[in-house]
């Protein structure tokens, strides 16, 4: 446990920070789960929808810093390339 003021309240703050992030983490996850799931289905207008509900949420995480930009670069392309693979097939 931390003894000093500072630290207590580093502590404190890394607390609600790990909690910001967790929660902005899994949003993204999720949007993007949803458009890999849509993708899967087939159905391009509902993909296109989610893709594009996932891209900003993986802009939204690295702005905050939750992801840096280069990952969000990197997710946001195979996503994109993923959409494009299932819309050539159907």
């Amino acid at each position: 446990m931390a003894n000093l003021a500072s630290s207590i309240k580093r502590a404190r703050q890394e607390t609600k920070r790990r909690a910001r992030n967790r929660a902005v983490k899994a949003r993204m996850r999720t949007t993007v789960k949803r458009a890999q799931v849509a993708i899967d289905a087939g159905d391009m207008s509902q993909a296109n929808e989610a893709v594009v509900a996932a891209v900003r949420e993986i802009d939204k995480a690295a702005q905050k810093g939750v992801i840096h930009r280069n990952q969000a670069a990197r997710r946001k392309s195979r996503l994109m390339q993923r959409l494009n693979k299932g819309g050539a097939t159907s």
